[in-house]
């Protein structure tokens, strides 16, 4: 018989005991892939805020824990305006706000001047836009509107006994967007008691500049005051807390995961080598090298891990999809896994068959011939 039909057939053999097995690894790859998915997500949506509205550079407060909660003062705008290169300003104010009674934590609120850089791929599904004369008014993202059982014409407390009318229900490209809400920068001002105050400006350069140009741009903002940081887009959504904890969190707890995995595939490998002592016995008595051995081991293991991949991968996509449809997650999880995470899901899954079959592999390997065929 040749070795992959071996393989094949030893890994079958005890059905429970290997579908228990993968079933162990499978979770453990479930959950790697969930949380690193989640992570690739978040740092993706973010991202994509940003760079598909063409913005060269993000201006925040330098030093700030909690980029929302990066303050500067609204006129550093028009200063920044005058720079040589800029092309456009764009200030921006965010506040984050909850409806416990609905399972909605961490809605983020956007204010914005009626810029149409903003508002450009906005589609509006009912309603309109937010115009020169709104006061109390503000557009709400599709998936906020379905969880909260908005429409237009509806008036709603935004925090506690703050009542603003929805004028118009969106769908962006962002998830973050589809889940809050949007209204005048003055009003968010006035509501947050930070008159003149924004957390930060997003930068476009004039086309023409080099990236060498973009970057003493970069210098000549941060000497207009001390305390500001400029950088691009995406050292902006790297160097954010919340994505720096999201992916600490995520490796944290998948390597715990898959650890547990490879006792399991170590425990199980181990007992099949015990039961099949008098077979290696066998086989290496009829000419089968060690390296063969040690090869027909592995390939157990990671067949039966590459069988645990495939349903913890299938798990992780059905996750991903439930958690886009929760409440509490819908406005941050957009349903999808980044193919580089499918990717690093089935190498882990490898590596765990790797390591749970490396040492009975090897004892499986240094059974002495004779020794072997006596065993009972």
């Amino acid at each position: 018989m040749r070795l992959a039909g071996m393989v094949l057939r030893n890994t079958l053999r005890r059905r429970w005991r290997s579908a228990l097995t993968v079933i162990g690894v499978s979770i453990a790859i479930a959950t790697a892939v969930t949380l690193l998915g989640l992570a690739a997500g978040f740092e993706k949506a973010f991202l994509e805020t940003y760079q598909r509205r063409g913005v060269d550079l993000i201006v925040v407060r330098a030093g700030a824990a909690q980029r929302l909660s990066s303050t500067l003062p609204e006129s550093l705008g028009d200063r920044i305006a005058t720079l040589p290169g800029v092309q456009r300003v764009v200030p921006g104010l965010i506040d984050v706000v909850a409806y416990e009674d609905h399972d909605l934590y961490g809605v983020l609120v956007h204010g914005w001047k009626l810029d149409r850089l903003m508002y450009r791929d906005f589609r509006i599904v009912d309603g309109r836009l937010l115009n020169e004369n709104d006061q109390r008014a503000v557009i709400v993202g599709k998936v906020l509107a379905r969880h909260l059982g908005l429409k237009v014409g509806d008036t709603f407390d935004v925090v506690e006994d703050e009542p603003f009318q929805v004028v118009g229900v969106y769908e962006s490209f962002s998830v973050y967007e589809n889940g809050g809400m949007v209204m005048p920068l003055a009003s968010l001002q006035k509501l947050m008691a930070w008159k003149g105050q924004v957390t930060g400006f997003a930068i476009l350069a004039d086309d023409a500049l080099s990236p060498g140009d973009i970057g003493r741009l970069r210098t000549q903002i941060e000497s207009l005051a001390p305390g500001i940081s400029a950088m691009d887009a995406k050292d902006h959504v790297e160097t954010t807390t919340q994505i720096q904890l999201t992916r600490l969190l995520a490796w944290s707890t998948s390597a715990i995961a898959l650890v547990i995995g490879a006792v399991g595939m170590l425990n199980t490998m181990l007992m099949a080598v015990l039961e099949r002592t008098r077979e290696i016995g066998i086989l290496r008595a009829v000419g089968w090298r060690k390296t063969r051995v040690m090869r027909m081991i592995l390939l157990e293991s990671v067949l039966l891990s590459g069988f645990g991949a495939i349903l913890g991968i299938a798990a992780a996509v059905l996750n991903m999809r439930v958690l886009s449809r929760l409440p509490a997650t819908s406005g941050f999880v957009a349903g999808g896994i980044a193919p580089h995470v499918l990717v690093e899901g089935l190498l882990l899954a490898m590596l765990v068959g790797l390591l749970g079959g490396l040492y009975p592999a090897w004892r499986g390997m240094r059974l002495p011939p004779l020794a072997a065929l006596r065993y009972d």
